[in-house]
């Protein structure tokens, strides 16, 4: 259901012009002006960091009802973007312009509190993922990856290896390794979990 505040930022998006983008496009960029607030209709829009050398690694995904924490941080401090963003699937969405977003934030108390809310959640969500980077080991993600993304997935490996922000090599080498022990079964862009409690073994705390 949705909230007051996120009705009011939806009514807020209305004024701009819908847009449909298919999946791969790029909607904004690390160094650049944010264009607005986006809001999700549909779709999924994944954020991330960039390394020159084109890898990427995930730092959440923005999906209808939730919001763009690099967006609002970007539009609250005038700042240019740190991550890039770009639509996972074919996306509809709507812009809310960087004055219409500021001016709603300073004048709605219910839409200030929503948006500083979701920054929160979001803002957890970040820590464990660093944690996760300082503190586990790749075979462990990896696991844990796998776990939280049903039995079967379809996915590259290089695919898999920007999610996991590392290099295509040491996932493939990761996955035969996991193949060899039988827990997964590889085929072309295609894993399978065969052993869901071994996969959970690798992916505990040591």
């Amino acid at each position: 259901m949705a909230t007051p505040a996120l009705a009011a930022l939806e009514q807020l998006a209305a004024r701009s012009p819908r847009m449909r983008v298919p999946a791969g496009t790029r909607l904004f960029d690390a160094g650049q002006a944010c264009p607005g607030f986006p809001v999700v209709l549909e779709g999924c829009v994944r954020v991330g960091l960039a390394a020159p050398d084109g890898r990427q690694m995930e730092l959440y995904r923005v999906e209808p009802g939730e919001i763009c924490i690099v967006s609002a941080s970007c539009l609250f401090a005038h700042r240019s973007s740190l991550a890039v963003g770009e639509a996972r699937v074919e996306t509809q969405l709507r812009l809310i312009s960087p004055a219409d977003f500021e001016a709603v934030c300073e004048n709605d108390a219910e839409v200030r509190r929503y948006v500083m809310g979701l920054l929160a959640d979001r803002m957890a969500e970040l820590f464990q993922l660093v944690e996760a980077v300082a503190f586990q080991r790749l075979d462990q993600r990896l696991a844990a990856w796998l776990l939280g993304h049903g039995p079967v997935l379809v996915q590259t490996h290089q695919q898999l290896a920007d999610e996991l922000g590392t290099v295509r090599e040491i996932v493939t080498r990761l996955l035969r390794r996991f193949e060899r022990d039988g827990l997964v079964r590889l085929g072309r862009e295609r894993i399978e979990c065969v052993d869901a409690v071994g996969l959970r073994a690798v992916a505990a705390p040591s």
